[in-house]
């Protein structure tokens, strides 16, 4: 990072796994050395770089031990220079849940959410889980038939009624989904027994 900041000067933004914490509040269940936080708070500020906001739980990385085993930390994180941040001021930093990996995912939003991104399109899409779906092919051969003679009909007609099938028989799916989110969201931001920790692995298995 150092000698990318010396090369240039130009806008930019690092986002990363920096295997290093910037403060000791960074890390639970575990400490890190004073000198090692030091050195990567004077790469920080050489590189004239600064925090960009998050959202999410702090801790990216968990090495799965159970009880006073476990360690987390924030491992992952996103730092621009000032005149990144000039540029786009509402750049934020969205730690996501973590399911296979030791580390959560992490993805970086750099314009205001708006419109159509903070509300879900009402435009059908045909998605990939309506294939193979018991009834899919039966609603798409009934709208079909009922359609017009041109072509352009004959396609709303079927999205018509494959919104309201999908309506009630997938949503169904996506329920038990953001359910079963919302859990392994708890139980990552939560104690680490060895109850938890079987409970987390069924739920992403």
């Amino acid at each position: 990072m150092r000698d990318l900041a010396r090369e240039s000067s130009d806008p930019w933004i690092c986002v990363e796994d920096v295997n290093e914490i910037l403060y000791s509040t960074e890390m639970k269940g575990g400490s890190r050395a004073q000198w090692q936080m030091n050195n990567f708070r004077d790469t920080v500020d050489e590189c004239r770089f600064r925090e960009v906001p998050y959202e999410g739980y702090m801790y990216t990385d968990d090495n799965g031990q159970e009880g006073v085993a476990n360690r987390q930390s924030r491992l992952d994180r996103a730092l621009a220079t000032e005149s990144c941040l000039e540029l786009y001021p509402y750049a934020k930093l969205v730690n996501m849940d973590r399911e296979w990996s030791d580390h959560a995912a992490v993805k970086v939003h750099l314009e205001q959410a708006v419109g159509a991104e903070q509300k879900q399109s009402t435009l059908f899409r045909f998605e990939q889980i309506l294939v193979g779906e018991e009834g899919c092919e039966e609603v798409i051969k009934s709208a079909w038939e009922r359609g017009a003679d041109d072509v352009v009909t004959s396609i709303n007609q079927c999205a018509r009624k494959l919104r309201a099938w999908k309506g009630v028989n997938i949503g169904k799916i996506t329920k038990a989904i953001h359910q079963r989110r919302r859990r392994l969201k708890r139980l990552n931001e939560g104690g680490r027994s060895a109850s938890q920790i079987q409970e987390r692995k069924k739920i992403i298995t």
